[in-house]
């Protein structure tokens, strides 16, 4: 897990049982509940959707270093500007006005 202050980025497995709207419904309402009331920010909310990539085993380690880095990372290239890229290269469809 890894992030800055308007995003985060989680490297998850997930077996065949598991359905990843479930999972990421169970971290969202779990954080929203631990910032709320051990933090104390009322404010804090999620966005309603998320974005989700597979990965494959033999590029773990280089998205690891990558989640890991993100405060530098985003120094050279904003976050909205990485999303529009990582949507187009694995050719989603989207409309800007939903980002």
């Amino acid at each position: 897990m890894g992030g800055i202050a308007d995003h985060v980025h989680l490297l998850i497995g997930l077996k065949a049982t598991h359905r990843l709207c479930d999972v990421l419904r169970e971290i969202k309402v779990s954080s929203s509940k631990f910032i709320h009331e051990a933090i104390e920010l009322r404010e804090f909310a999620w966005q309603d959707g998320y974005g989700a990539f597979t990965v494959s085993e033999n590029r773990r380690g280089a998205v690891k270093h990558y989640i890991l880095n993100q405060e530098d990372h985003h120094q050279t290239r904003t976050f909205q500007d990485e999303y529009l890229a990582f949507l187009r290269q694995a050719g989603v469809e989207f409309d800007e006005r939903y980002l």
